[in-house]
């Protein structure tokens, strides 16, 4: 089971790829097919295996041998193996379809951020109408609450909200990732998000400006940083959880 939810991954990494790429262009994520972005030429299907194409190909184009971006197979690597940390941490079942379909929207959202400061409404959306069918499915088939997702969703808007009223630090994008995050993953995790998004994003932006590849004045979008931390969050909250209440314990 674990190669064929690494494939899977891999699989959807590239997928990922074209929609990071088209969405920003107003491209099409279905049509064309996959084609080199510096000459046009369609690419052919035996050219689009995942990582393996990128190596087979030596990181160039088949046809006018320019250098394909080493993010392509980053991509598809990094989904590949998110996808098989979140069925280790939870196995084959309804959380796992979940959490495999946040981390899709988040690595879109997140790389989009990167390249142009944009967070695109029709990722957004489309991701907050899914959070919602998801936390229905789990109310009327499950049984389950829906007050950790209003929480949660209560919190990042007053939280955001206030910082965004209130400085310029942050803008309205960056709320609707969080209250994507809110609508996936409940009022603990996305507390946890919250958080270390904050540190995160301090810790790079302090190694940015000391390299010099960053100044004060620059600004940074904060998109991939809520990634990061909301997939930290996943994987890794409950267990930093745990040392916290154990260092809490131990101190006092």
């Amino acid at each position: 089971m674990n190669i064929i939810v690494l494939i899977l991954g891999l699989i959807i990494g590239s997928f990922l790829n074209v929609c990071i790429y088209r969405i920003p262009k107003g491209e099409s994520i279905i049509f064309p097919p996959s084609y080199c972005e510096k000459c046009g030429v369609n690419i052919k299907i035996y050219n689009l295996i995942p990582v393996v194409s990128y190596i087979f190909l030596k990181g160039k184009c088949k046809c006018c041998k320019n250098k394909i971006s080493l993010r392509y197979p980053l991509v598809e690597l990094l989904t590949g193996i998110l996808f098989l940390s979140i069925y280790h941490l939870c196995g084959l079942n309804f959380s796992f379809i979940k959490y495999i379909i946040f981390v899709s929207f988040i690595i879109v959202i997140g790389f989009i951020d990167l390249d142009t400061t944009d967070v695109y409404s029709k990722i957004t959306i489309s991701a907050m109408i899914i959070g919602v069918i998801y936390i229905l499915i789990e109310k009327f088939y499950f049984g389950y609450g829906i007050k950790t997702y209003m929480y949660a969703v209560l919190l990042c808007t007053t939280a955001i909200g206030t910082i965004i009223f209130t400085t310029e630090g942050m803008g309205s994008g960056d709320l609707d990732i969080y209250i994507v995050v809110s609508l996936f993953l409940g009022l603990k995790i996305t507390a946890m998000t919250l958080f270390f998004s904050f540190i995160f994003g301090a810790l790079i932006g302090i190694f940015l400006i000391i390299s010099k590849r960053k100044t004060k004045k620059d600004y940074m979008p904060f998109g991939p940083f809520i990634a990061m931390a909301s997939i930290f969050s996943i994987l890794f909250g409950d267990k930093v959880s745990l040392l916290y209440i154990s260092f809490i314990t131990n101190c006092f």
